[in-house]
């Protein structure tokens, strides 16, 4: 009987896409407001960290409930220190990008709804940065930073 070489195996140790998440994934708790399924799924592909993303959608929505017709960004008093970086908002959505990355598909659709609405309230509150300074359009690889590090920034009115 034919079986199959270990590298195709390990390329396929790793992909969730098509597979239903186990038993023990759907007895968690569900994701911030996600449904069983997806939440599941983000509970499988991202283990611990799947509270990680609840934590982070609260810090996104905590900002947004910052009473105020528009919003200025803060900056991270230590943004070496893990934890202190999170209270830049930008840096909590990039947090999220990178999880958003991480899930599979059903998970991914249902995470970017949550996020879609959230991120069109940021763009609706906060201030785009009409004349940033050039380090602040790319980061160390030449990338460019996604849109929500182009807003305007409370020491910089």
């Amino acid at each position: 009987m034919p079986r199959k070489r270990p590298g195709a195996l390990r390329a396929a140790r790793g992909t969730f896409e098509g597979r239903r998440p186990p038993a023990w994934a759907w007895e968690l708790p569900s994701v911030d407001r996600l449904s069983p399924a997806p939440s599941a799924e983000v509970h499988w592909a991202l283990g611990a960290r799947a509270g990680n993303v609840a934590g982070l959608l609260s810090m996104y929505r905590r900002f947004l409930r910052t009473p105020g017709r528009r919003l200025w960004l803060v900056p991270s008093g230590c943004p070496g220190c893990p934890g202190c970086a999170l209270d830049d908002v930008a840096v909590v959505r990039d947090e999220l990008a990178d999880h958003y990355r991480a899930v599979p598909s059903e998970a991914r659709r249902a995470l970017g709804r949550v996020l879609r609405l959230l991120d069109e309230e940021f763009r609706h509150r906060t201030f785009p940065d009409p004349d940033p300074p050039a380090a602040h359009w790319t980061d160390w690889s030449g990338d460019p930073y996604p849109w929500w590090h182009r807003r305007l920034y409370a020491d910089n009115p």
